[in-house]
């Protein structure tokens, strides 16, 4: 493990990346079984043609420790040389310990810091401001930042207006020390007032009070005509589609004029795969030139949550879309509602 006392960092970048992507391909016509829609009106709607979902015996921890492997390999390091995980995550299905920890443990990084971070589908580019700030500030030689959801675990199967949408995957990125400038000012924001916009339907308390309920003889009869209340995701889709076509442009726009670059330096524009028509709207907006490789994971890995950057950011770079060194902007932003976007060098 590097000296944790050793002198800051004068910059961070990202030195490698990696991402677990589920065998398992669920496509529209399989969701249709389920909800009264039909393959061209999710496409048309979203531009999802397929998801992905994990078995039922693999986990966040399991998908984190493929992702991370991937990149500690692709960086030339080894979990020993990590001071501390960042695991952005809404799906954990444990209260504690936080899931890092456990990764940690797995992949040789103890005794290095690691905490999860609850931010939706905007985790893991926070994750990506925190780590650039440890590494920079001395506190952290390499961080190693996850992005990671099993949504597929709370998704209802029967909800109309999330069944088609939400997916599991997971993605990594080792942030470290470099000579120059390797990760720009996140612009990063929330706006608790829309709350409600993307939620759990329930909590585990109402969990607890509608199984103690069906237990009471007296009451049983009446909890058995409500369904379980697990806290299943939903959102307000025509409230969150508008916010995000409106108020993340501008956001995106921010983040290259703190990093002092233009749309047409970037190389690579890779904003949160929520839907189709939000990228294409923000990419009008932006006025991104033609030659900027626009990531639309989302058409066959549907929404990751906080995954979903990373995994879009892996893939435009395993398929020689970005050009090793490029500049890639990130723009991750959802429940909370919450945001953040910042400027990279890739790998």
């Amino acid at each position: 493990m590097t000296d944790i006392q050793s002198s800051a960092a004068r910059h961070s970048r990202i030195l490698g990346i990696g991402a677990h992507r589920p065998p398992r391909l669920i496509g529209n016509e399989e969701v249709c079984t389920w909800i009264d829609s039909s393959d061209e009106w999710i496409q048309q709607r979203t531009g999802i043609r397929t998801r992905r979902w994990a078995a039922e015996d693999v986990g966040v921890v399991d998908m984190s420790e493929d992702a991370s492997a991937k990149a500690l390999a692709a960086a030339g390091l080894t979990g020993s040389d990590i001071d501390a995980v960042v695991l952005a995550t809404v799906s954990y299905p444990y209260q504690t310990p936080a899931a890092a920890a456990v990764l940690a443990d797995r992949l040789g990084a103890t005794p290095a810091a690691a905490f999860d971070i609850s931010a939706g589908c905007a985790g893991f580019c926070h994750g990506v401001a925190l780590a650039s700030d440890l590494v920079r500030g001395g506190t952290a030689g390499n961080v190693l930042v996850v992005g990671v959801d099993k949504l597929s675990d709370f998704t209802d199967k029967h909800d109309r207006s999330t069944a088609f949408l939400f997916a599991d995957g997971a993605g990594a990125a080792v942030v470290g020390p470099s000579a120059d400038v390797g990760i720009g000012p996140t612009v990063w924001g929330s706006d608790g007032s829309q709350a409600d916009a993307i939620r759990s339907k329930f909590s585990w308390l109402d969990l607890r009070a509608s199984r103690a309920a069906a237990a009471d003889p007296i009451a049983a009869e009446a909890a058995a005509q409500e369904p379980e209340k697990w806290p299943y995701l939903e959102q307000q889709g025509q409230s969150v589609f508008r916010w995000a076509v409106w108020q993340m442009a501008p956001v995106a726009q921010r983040a290259l004029d703190a990093a002092g670059v233009s749309a047409e330096e970037i190389d690579v524009f890779v904003p949160h795969q929520a839907n189709a028509r939000i990228i294409d709207a923000m990419v009008k907006q932006l006025k991104l030139p033609e030659s900027v490789h626009v990531a639309r994971d989302i058409v066959d890995m549907g929404n990751t949550s906080a995954a979903s950057v990373p995994l879009a950011m892996e893939r435009a770079v395993a398929d020689g879309h970005a050009p090793s060194g490029g500049l890639a902007l990130l723009i991750g932003y959802g429940a909370g509602l919450s945001y953040a976007a910042q400027v990279v060098r890739l790998p």
